[in-house]
């Protein structure tokens, strides 16, 4: 009996000194587990922009289409893609293919001319034998005269046109011909979409006609693109855009914004705006036509003001706030009021000043 009670006594004090041992090494850890300390960052002054991004393209604000002034078969072609063209330069020769029935026509009408003068030819000259015997009055034979002027030059545009049907253009038309094909603006060609023995056809009211050269002013670009209608209520005309073109990294053009459509057009199920915009361009730059860009829209900006990054502020509610640092590692907080915001740096107006150190607090660090 003695000896289970010893036994017993002996088990109590193992439990209460293995007890006693895991409590101290529990406090012990714990004196030595890392406290949480908190970076922090300072308010500083700088700008704020609120934009949207739009997708497009840059290209000339006017692409004249050059077409021949008759339908024939291109003998020349003087100019190549790329070229600068001031107005009036000859970029091909028409050779021209006349019509059957337009030549034959013409030709009917020359002898039907040549027929009058030759009758008009007779009366003048037995009237003026007439008259040189006094036998009719200067009246009459001044009737003789312009009758016989008359044939001639209807004789005269009967050639012309005859000459105009087979060949494109008249002796007495001299350096004017409408187998030229001459440029309406100064500008660069852009394209040339025909070659010599290509058949080109006028334009009229059943056909576009057929165009030999695009000509571009390439120093007035605009940017076409488009825009979400959930944005395209905050634009307005004259809004600023930061150009970037994929095909030239590492520049930026400015741009005016100078048109909204007033109609949507759906687009995978988002209906889209179209926008276009001046591009600004010094003597010296050049971009080329159908170059790929993606414009930040400026909707709203704030400079020289005191921001802040998003990511330090907290919200209870709709207040927002922050915590200031009072000393190390210990923090206050702070009720702020917020202006515009990019997503990333909010404007502050008022809580918060230059030289405040406020708590990041979603990033712990442990000593």
């Amino acid at each position: 009996m003695k000896k289970g009670r010893i036994i017993f006594l002996l088990l109590f004090v193992v439990a209460v000194i293995s007890a006693a041992v895991y409590t101290l090494q529990f406090l012990y850890a714990k004196e030595q587990a890392p406290e949480a300390r908190y970076a922090v960052e300072a308010p500083a002054m700088g700008d704020i922009m609120k934009k949207t991004v739009s997708s497009g393209s840059i290209v000339p604000r006017k692409e004249i289409l050059i077409k021949p002034q008759i339908s024939g078969i291109v003998s020349k072609v003087l100019i190549e893609a790329g070229e600068i063209v001031e107005r009036g330069d000859l970029l091909a020769v028409v050779r021209v293919v006349p019509d059957m029935g337009q030549l034959s026509s013409a030709q009917s009408r020359l002898e039907r001319a040549r027929i009058n003068q030759d009758d008009a030819q007779r009366s003048y000259n037995r009237q003026s034998m007439l008259k040189q015997n006094g036998v009719i009055s200067a009246q009459d034979f001044e009737q003789a005269e312009t009758f016989q002027r008359q044939a001639q030059e209807e004789f005269r545009a009967a050639e012309d046109n005859l000459q105009i049907v087979r060949d494109g253009v008249a002796d007495r038309s001299g350096e004017a011909s409408n187998t030229e094909v001459r440029s309406t603006v100064e500008g660069m060609v852009l394209d040339v979409p025909v070659e010599v023995g290509n058949t080109v056809i006028q334009a009229n009211t059943f056909n576009d006609g057929t165009t030999i050269a695009i000509v571009a002013d390439m120093q007035d670009l605009i940017f076409k693109g488009n825009i979400d209608e959930s944005e395209v209520e905050n634009l307005h005309e004259g809004i600023a855009l930061i150009l970037t073109l994929g095909a030239m990294p590492g520049r930026t053009f400015n741009a005016a914004l100078e048109f909204i459509s007033p109609k949507g057009v759906e687009d995978n199920g988002a209906i889209q705006f179209e926008i276009r915009a001046a591009v600004a361009l010094d003597p010296s730059d050049f971009i080329r036509a159908g170059f790929s860009a993606n414009a930040d829209v400026v909707l709203d900006e704030r400079l020289d003001v005191l921001t802040l990054s998003e990511s330090l502020v907290q919200y209870e509610g709709a207040q927002a706030y922050v915590e200031v640092q009072t000393s190390p590692q210990q923090f206050e907080r702070r009720d702020v009021d917020l202006g515009l915001s990019d997503g990333l740096t909010v404007e502050v107006l008022s809580g918060v000043a230059l030289g405040d150190s406020v708590k990041q607090w979603n990033q712990p660090k442990f000593d």
